[in-house]
């Protein structure tokens, strides 16, 4: 199975996104800090992001951003998992190139397969 990373803000929310992907078979790779998140690409090579859009410090736009403009990793799918469910806040995210937008909350097959469409 796939290497995932998980970024959110919130460590109930990372720790829940873990464990529904842990159980559907990733390996997972959690963070609480975007910026934290492009070290961790570099060191780990994950095979998608999972983030969340509202965090301190860099926000997930930025992370998206920073993903699709290295070309070591623009290829990188990112799936954006949040609150934010207003349509302006879905079309923001996918031009600082989200690959596929679900709001919070999710259930587990929700997540798995936004993951499994971006693999």
């Amino acid at each position: 199975m796939s290497k995932v990373l998980v970024v959110d803000d919130t460590v109930s929310e990372m720790e829940l996104i873990s464990e529904y992907l842990r159980d559907s078979g990733y390996t997972v790779i959690g963070t609480t800090d975007a910026k934290e998140a492009l070290g961790k690409i570099r060191q780990h090579q994950p095979h998608v992001v999972v983030t969340d859009l509202v965090m301190p410090g860099m926000s997930g736009l930025e992370l998206c951003r920073s993903i699709k403009k290295n070309p070591d990793t623009n290829q990188l799918p990112i799936v954006v998992c949040t609150s934010k469910d207003q349509n302006l806040d879905r079309m923001w995210a996918m031009k600082q190139g989200a690959d596929v937008y679900i709001t919070k909350p999710f259930s587990r097959e929700q997540l798995v397969c936004a993951i499994r469409s971006v693999e």
